[in-house]
């Protein structure tokens, strides 16, 4: 999508929500609104009669701050101030959706959860976010194979948006990376409403040497899609945060999905040659 069309979606937006009521209602009736949120707006130079506009422009494209918003008297611009309200949506989006069924069966993940039972428990109650029934625990035995080098394990955490964008790229790098390494890969799965403690207890009851979790971390109003592995070596319920390693900002203005797991696939060979990882882990 070039510059002219982005621009042209803008402007597009910002004259239907503030026209008056008797404008906008045909229009909405008629037509969707272009959403907001996939629009890159590092791409468009909007702040008025900048002085040097193709410096700016090449500034903005390095990050994702928001810079040259402007004002209209005290308050943002309409076209700020709606880009930030779409930014807040997909963010809420990423925390209260589900990773798509689709996506599970795609991956041939079978799934689980904790002992939370909704998205509002998950987020009030972060101690059950890291439990599981004695029920489950007894259906990853008989599902998972035992002892493995490494086990995967991918959830949702704060952000299923993240894993829809990136576990297509990342759990197929991280396979291939431990079958070159001659590494065996134990039985992924996939945990609803998990937090990064939940990988403790699945080492517990599996055994395995290194275990590795995919979690979506909380979004930010620059990106929903941030996507981070912790990894354990001989984890167990309770263990120290310095005994984790973490490769985190997975996602693809950060760490691109194939890059990282690759890079996960070294570090567990890394650690079980060490038998150690986190703080203890050396370069």
């Amino acid at each position: 999508m070039n510059e002219d069309k982005l621009q042209a979606i803008i402007e597009k937006v910002v004259a239907q929500l503030t026209a008056n009521e008797s404008a906008l209602s045909p229009v909405v009736e008629t037509e969707s609104v272009p959403d907001l949120s996939a629009v890159d707006y590092r791409k468009i130079n909007d702040t008025p009669n900048p002085a040097n506009a193709e410096e700016f422009l090449r500034i903005r494209q390095k990050t994702a701050a928001r810079l040259g918003v402007w004002r209209a008297g005290p308050r943002y611009r309409t076209s700020t101030y709606l880009r930030f309200r779409a930014d807040h949506a997909a963010a809420m989006d990423a925390v209260f959706t589900d990773v798509p069924e689709e996506l599970l069966h795609e991956m041939g993940l079978f799934s689980v959860s904790t002992k939370c039972d909704s998205k509002n428990t998950y987020l009030t109650r972060p101690d059950l976010g890291r439990q599981f029934s004695d029920e489950t625990i007894a259906l990853l035995r008989q599902k998972c194979a035992a002892h493995p080098d490494v086990q995967l394990i991918v959830s949702d955490g704060l952000s299923s948006t993240s894993i829809d964008a990136n576990l297509r790229d990342v759990l197929p790098a991280i396979k291939q990376g431990l079958e070159l390494e001659h590494i065996s890969c134990g039985t992924p799965f996939f945990i609803k409403y998990g937090r990064v403690g939940a990988m403790d207890a699945v080492t517990e009851a599996l055994g395995a040497k290194v275990t590795v979790i995919l979690i979506g971390e909380r979004p930010g109003l620059a990106s929903g899609e941030s996507m981070s592995a912790y990894i354990t070596y001989g984890g167990y319920v309770g263990i120290p945060e310095a005994n984790r390693t973490v490769v985190s900002n997975i996602h693809r203005g950060g760490t691109s999905a194939g890059e990282a797991g690759a890079f996960i696939a070294e570090l567990c060979g890394r650690m079980l040659r060490q038998k150690a990882s986190g703080l203890n882990l050396k370069d």
